[in-house]
């Protein structure tokens, strides 16, 4: 079965790569020549996956998936949640993101957070939303190289390690987006 990932981010392509099953073929935007940015101007880690695979499932037409992940973070009141990626401005830079919101942590205890991934599907033409959501907590400084975005600063639950200090089989044994891709493939799977 072909399907069309909604994105540009090597990154997440590798990452879903390593869990779809073998009949799966997945093309990314980059693959198919989509050089046009989908701009994320939903309320909502919902609304802006809907807005990207309507866009790209009207091109295209055919099954098509996208997702939008945040960062939430209790003591901002769920922050910065829809704008993570562009928390510290629009070039969208992962250092100055994880800068500011260890800024904004700074003196703060309670370092809950939680990533959140909502993945929107279509296929024959019918929409679906499967959720993943990994809890967890800001760590005082970046720790790790591995993976990207704010890996390097959150600690999942019951683990010692960041994101950014796990090896990418093991990221993605405990991730929100697995966790949202598993809901997704199982259910393609029925």
């Amino acid at each position: 079965m072909e399907l069309i990932f909604g994105t540009h981010n090597q990154n997440k392509v590798e990452e879903i790569n390593t869990l779809l099953p073998d009949h799966y073929r997945l093309w990314s935007l980059t693959e198919l020549g989509h050089e046009t940015e989908i701009e994320e101007t939903g309320s909502s880690l919902e609304e802006n996956a809907l807005i990207k695979v309507r866009a790209i499932h009207n091109i295209y037409g055919k099954n098509t998936f996208a997702d939008d992940s945040g960062l939430e973070v209790s003591a901002l009141k769920g922050t910065p949640g829809v704008y993570s990626a562009r928390y510290a401005g629009i070039q969208k830079n992962a250092q100055h993101n994880m800068d500011k919101l260890l800024n904004e942590l700074k003196g703060i205890k309670n370092r809950q957070a939680q990533f959140r991934t909502v993945i929107a599907l279509i296929l024959n033409k019918q929409e679906y939303l499967f959720e993943g959501i990994v809890k967890g907590n800001i760590s005082i400084m970046a720790e790790g190289q591995n993976g990207f975005g704010y890996d390097p600063i959150f600690i999942p639950e019951n683990q010692p390690l960041s994101f950014a200090q796990m090896s990418l089989s093991e990221k993605n044994k405990i991730s929100h987006r697995s966790r949202a891709f598993e809901k997704l493939v199982e259910f393609l799977k029925s």
